[in-house]
């Protein structure tokens, strides 16, 4: 355990720092309230502060006082006074009874309302039994008078949230990345950045932020699509991070009309979209609802400029089927390139997959096998690239905890760096990538990367993808990767095989019985056949089932 975790308060230091590091670089984002409570948490007793952080890290903004003891806190509802008096919490909620039922165990609800026989039911039962004669709200103290305990509840979660955002860019990561990092579990590269760097620079690019979260939790959770599609935006955002945002929530309610049957609704929010993927459900849309002319044109028209590949494959399956709905000249299709197939038979193995019997049956003390799905292929590409990747281009790291550029899924994440790629990828062309690759293994071995896997290799490994890979395959790869990696960092075969003796390799995808090649995965066996890379599909059949 590292030196910081000795001091007890080392969560609430880990706060300080986020409230110091919003305070400096986004105090034009904050208003009076926020600003003021930035000031005010300075002043209440250390005790108060830590309270307080304790509630704000845990999930849930109800709080019983007996589950917040802590040796270095003591007694909670003194450590409280000053949160309450500062309105940052409630020491007696109004509460309702699903919020009761959420915070006490069952004995003690059936202490709390006097029914013995409730003790046969199951806590959900026992709330709608209640449900009716309880229908109004109390304090925590009315409801639980008889069990002589006291609730809290957080006054400042969305102010909270609001802090967190801001710190990360996100709201995906929370305050255990401090504590992660603390402990030495995980370590990031230290990316140099002005004081100017910042996720947000307006606030209502934090709000409408915030706001199409929330909406996108109402999705979620299940909220009437109607009720959420009439407090999106309709007008596009100016900031294309959030547009893509408001984009992909939108594409995710068309995709639930579709599934409920409301196909011109669909159609309508497709249509209106711009986010990757709404053209290709517009144009299968129109083609469900009988509209084979407009599907055609539409699909004609996103041929001659597909979005990615993903898209230009599935006009490849389109187009055909609505030109012979149509009674249009059929076109050729060009001939496709076939991987070499591999047929085996195998016996089930208790606990082992299928890529793993497979692996074990091929590989050999001359030709081992890895499985490496599509760890191998990008780790090399962020270790040879890692000063791209991690190049302190403005609006790309912001605070300590990066594992990625935040600017990583942009369209413009490799044009923006194209010249330090460039002379990464250099390397490839002299030799000199192999020493660079193992240097940077050496020197940041368990630094987080979103590209590198720690978990996969050994030293083994990596010498023998060194020697077998060759320099024009790898570039390929990377270079494919670099120009669409959310898309493209994925799809890649499940095993590798190399021989080490005659420097070469295969890769191998693992289909067992009933599975079928995914699309991403067509994709790049056909990128790998037109490079001359050694590929090949896996067909397994279980020996017991084998006719």
């Amino acid at each position: 355990m590292r030196q910081a975790l000795e001091n007890p308060f080392y969560y609430l230091e880990n706060f300080r720092q986020v409230l110091a590091w919003v305070g400096e670089r986004h105090g034009d984002l904050l208003d009076d309230s926020e600003r003021s409570f930035l000031q005010s948490f300075k002043a209440v007793p250390q005790t108060s502060q830590a309270l307080l952080v304790r509630m704000v890290m845990r999930k849930g903004s109800l709080f019983r006082a007996s589950k917040l003891r802590y040796a270095e806190i003591g007694c909670p509802l003194a450590a409280a006074a000053a949160l309450v008096e500062q309105g940052w919490i409630d020491a007696n909620p109004t509460l309702d009874l699903a919020q009761v039922f959420g915070l006490l165990k069952k004995d003690e609800l059936v202490k709390v309302f006097g029914h013995a026989a409730f003790s046969s039911q199951r806590k959900s039962d026992l709330l709608q039994l209640l449900m009716t004669e309880h229908a109004q709200p109390k304090t925590f103290a009315t409801w639980c008078e008889a069990l002589g305990e006291a609730a809290f509840s957080l006054n400042i979660s969305d102010f909270c949230d609001r802090l967190r955002l801001m710190f990360f860019g996100n709201i995906r990561q929370d305050w255990t990345e401090f504590v992660l990092a603390d402990l030495g579990i995980f370590r990031y590269e230290q990316v140099s950045f002005s004081s100017a760097s910042r996720a947000f620079h307006s606030r209502d690019d934090v709000n409408a932020y915030l706001y199409m979260h929330r909406c996108r939790e109402r999705f979620e959770a299940g909220e009437r699509l109607d009720e959420i599609l009439a407090d999106i935006p309709r007008t596009p955002y100016a900031n294309e991070w959030l547009e893509n945002r408001r984009g992909k929530l939108l594409l995710n309610i068309g995709r639930q009309y579709e599934r409920i049957g409301d196909l011109q609704q669909a159609l309508r929010l497709h249509a209106a979209n711009r986010y990757p993927g709404a053209r290709e459900r517009a144009i299968r849309v129109l083609e469900r609802c009988g509209q084979p002319e407009a599907a055609l044109h539409l699909a004609s028209e996103a041929q001659t400029a597909p979005e990615s590949e993903h898209e230009a494959q599935q006009l490849q399956r389109i187009l055909p089927r609505l030109r012979r709905v149509l009674g249009a000249p059929a076109t050729r299709r060009s001939a496709v390139a076939e991987a070499e197939r591999i047929d085996l038979v195998l016996p089930r193995q208790v606990g082992m997959s299928v890529e793993q019997a497979v692996r074990e049956h091929l590989s050999g003390s001359e030709a081992p096998v890895y499985y490496v799905e599509n760890a191998l292929i990008n780790s090399l590409l962020g270790l040879l690239c890692w000063e791209a990747i991690f190049a302190p281009l403005s609006g790309a790291f912001f605070h300590p905890f990066h594992a990625a550029p935040a600017d990583l899924a942009h369209p413009d994440f490799y044009s923006r760096r194209a010249g330090l790629f460039d002379a990464c990828l250099a390397k490839l062309g002299t030799g000199e990538y192999r020493d660079c690759i193992r240097r940077r293994f050496q020197e940041k071995f368990g630094v987080q990367s979103q590209f590198v896997s720690w978990g996969l290799f050994d030293g083994q490994l990596l010498e023998q993808a060194l020697d077998c890979l060759s320099a024009a395959h790898l570039q390929a790869c990377f270079q494919r990767i670099l120009l669409d990696v959310p898309n493209h960092r994925s799809g890649l075969p499940d095993l590798i095989q190399f021989w080490p003796g005659e420097q070469r390799y295969r890769m191998i995808e693992v289909k067992g019985p009933g599975d079928r090649l995914q699309d991403n995965q067509k994709r790049w066996i056909d990128f790998a056949l037109r490079h001359d890379m050694p590929i090949a599909v896996c067909y397994v059949q279980w020996a017991e089932d084998a006719p």
